[in-house]
């Protein structure tokens, strides 16, 4: 009885684990550099409107309409996209900020700093914010 229950066990693990290996399950986050570190958004829940005018423009087509990482373009990049709808829930304002700014090596998430303004990578962030 107990080589079956453990064998049951064994199995119930391995299955649990397949399951939560999905491109877009949100790991442990890298930490947040020392200049970006602590930073919060400066505008209100009012940017997410433009926030979204912006995100439409230059991040719809890689992450989604609803930030989903399912954006026609981003079918084609390895690793896709990731879900912000998932992200935003345990990222704070420091990390979406730093990651909109300076990209993401190894993936198709390039830096924004330069093409973007800080105001408009904040409005980004609140529109962020609104995903679900």
């Amino acid at each position: 009885m107990k080589k079956v229950l453990f064998a049951v066990l064994v199995l119930s693990a391995l299955v649990l684990a397949a399951c939560g290996g999905g491109s877009n399950a949100v790991a442990t986050l890298a930490p947040v550099p020392a200049d970006y570190a602590g930073k919060t958004n400066p505008l209100g829940a009012d940017a997410a409107a433009a926030g979204a005018e912006v995100f439409k423009t230059n991040c719809e087509s890689c992450h989604g309409p609803l930030g989903k990482g399912d954006g026609p373009a981003g079918a084609a990049l390895d690793p896709t996209p990731k879900d912000l709808s998932v992200l935003q829930v345990s990222a704070g304002d420091d990390f979406l900020y730093w990651r909109i700014n300076t990209g993401k090596e190894g993936t198709g998430m390039v830096a924004w700093k330069g093409t973007l303004t800080d105001e408009q990578i904040w409005q980004v962030v609140s529109f962020i914010r609104t995903l679900k």
